[in-house]
């Protein structure tokens, strides 16, 4: 294909996209740093299981709540399912200053239901796809010490990373393990119950949520700098084999992995920020160009006169 067709495909798609990838790298970056601030969080012994099943049942008589959350740092538990009940675990009372409009959350919500309107966040990744298929037919670039040679490099040496992120990103499958098989058929149990066969194997301040996922009564608990997912039943914990799609996507296998990830939004940052900037330069010199021929004739005839 001509590489001048290519280059204005890869210039415009870019740019039809630029506000909303902005908002995806942006929060995307903003997450890279949660599984960093979820390993730190854990303060062992901090969460009483006891404690946690009675504001349960306190809170969630008609057991409406669709699981929990917890933030052992603030000692805070959040009942997910009804919306406002964030409690403080030491009072027992809804919390003053709820955490759950924090900079995670809303970063979450915005990358994953960009400014509500549905399907943009899925089509925009895909233009994220697109647009570096494209800039890898157009071949090996000439690395050039300019804002294009710089743009330009920066693609190609990290070009693993960056497909990898939109990639597992259009793959994720948010309601269950990826590699999971289906929930097999067990007597259900109630959120209590779940908390407490949890509380036996596990420290709940190491947990970071417990509730039904696809169909099935999951937990998801950090484990040394990793976050484990397991199925819960009236039999105890099983490991479900490693959701890779969601851990390469969320950095949650390592801090390594958050790290990494940290690395890929900064540099898809950059190559989007950059590749604006090659276009208004290139928009800004236009006028110039345009003027030069008819200079020319100008400067001709007071020569000849």
């Amino acid at each position: 294909m001509n590489k001048q067709l290519l280059l204005k495909l890869h210039r415009w798609i870019s740019l039809t996209f630029a506000l909303p990838l902005l908002v995806i790298i942006v929060t995307g970056l903003i997450l890279s740093f949660e599984p960093m601030a979820q390993v730190a969080a854990v303060k062992p012994g901090s969460v009483d299981p006891a404690r946690v099943v009675a504001l349960i049942k306190q809170y969630d008589p008609d057991g409406k709540a669709r699981g929990i959350a917890i933030n052992p740092t603030a000692q805070h538990l959040t009942l997910q399912g009804r919306p406002g009940t964030e409690l403080d675990m030491a009072t027992g009372a809804a919390a003053d200053k709820p955490v759950t409009g924090s900079v995670f959350q809303w970063a979450r919500t915005t990358h994953e239901h960009l400014i509500g309107i549905e399907g943009l966040t899925t089509i925009s990744t895909i233009g994220m796809i697109v647009i570096m298929i494209i800039g890898i037919l157009m071949g090996l670039p000439r690395l050039r010490n300019t804002l294009s040679g710089w743009h330009k490099g920066a693609a190609w040496f990290t070009l693993p990373l960056i497909l990898l992120s939109p990639l597992t990103g259009l793959l994720l499958d948010p309601s269950n393990s990826f590699f999971s098989t289906p929930p097999a058929a067990t007597r259900s149990i109630t959120l209590p119950e779940a908390v407490s066969l949890v509380a036996k194997d596990h420290d709940l301040a190491t947990v970071n949520m417990i509730g039904t996922r696809g169909g099935r009564m999951m937990a998801r608990i950090i484990e040394g700098d990793e976050l484990r997912a397991y199925a819960v039943t009236a039999d105890g914990l099983s490991a479900l084999p490693r959701n890779w799609v969601r851990l390469l996507h969320e950095g949650n296998w390592s801090l390594i992995g958050s790290t990494a990830n940290v690395a890929i939004s900064v540099v898809l940052l950059t190559l989007l920020i950059t590749g604006v900037l090659i276009w208004t330069q290139r928009r800004l010199r236009r006028p110039k160009r345009t003027r030069d021929p008819q200079a020319k004739p100008a400067i001709a005839s007071s020569v000849i006169s």
